[in-house]
């Protein structure tokens, strides 16, 4: 990989990282709800589930979707099912006295991981790296790079709407206002649905 396509590619991963999405979007909401340092194995989850991801698409995944079209039907409507299920769950997190509530939980290290995997986001910035910044030459090694670098660049940049989170946790003390702002996050992330259900020839 020349050092060109090496920058474009860094300067993809934090695009699209950082960008708002579900991930993002639950980052947020875990760092008002939960504090920085107990979101931190979701922040860990995210980046190492999608390298993985990236690493499957690379050895053939992205192949099987294209001659197996029907696996991109069951993809996007299990991904809507499961956001609106997590848009739901964010919701309720705002209940009065939802600090205080030792059944509040934030997302586990494997949620985060396994989450990659219907996270429509994910799927397109995975098939993108692949398709656009993967030289031929050298491929499986090059799959590999692409997929820590992601990683890497991915991990302090979704890190950053947990730190914003956290920071306004304190501002979001009122039980009202933090659930005003859970039921925002959540219509939010069923908004972000819209990739899934419009047609896109991908998603």
């Amino acid at each position: 990989m020349t050092p060109e396509l090496l920058l474009a590619f860094i300067t993809f991963a934090f695009v699209t990282s950082v960008t708002p999405g579900p991930n993002n979007m639950m980052l947020l909401a875990s760092g008002v709800n939960f504090g920085l340092r107990r979101s931190i194995p979701h922040m860990l989850g995210i980046s190492l589930g999608f390298m993985l991801l990236v690493t499957a698409t690379g050895l053939g995944l992205g192949q099987l979707f294209e001659r197996v079209p029907v696996l991109h039907e069951v993809l996007r409507y299990v991904g809507a099912a499961y956001l609106l299920y997590l848009a739901w769950k964010i919701a309720q997190s705002g209940a009065p006295q939802s600090r205080e509530n030792p059944t509040a939980k934030p997302f586990t290290f494997l949620q985060a991981a396994a989450f990659q995997w219907v996270n429509p986001k994910a799927w397109i910035m995975a098939i993108g790296a692949i398709t656009t910044y993967t030289p031929q030459d050298g491929f499986f090694s090059n799959v590999l790079l692409i997929a820590a670098l992601f990683a890497l660049v991915n991990c302090p940049s979704v890190g950053l709407w947990t730190v914003a989170g956290s920071l306004l946790r304190n501002w979001l003390d009122n039980p009202r206002l933090l659930r005003a702002f859970n039921i925002g996050m959540a219509l939010l992330l069923v908004a972000s649905l819209y990739p899934i259900l419009v047609d896109t020839g991908m998603f």
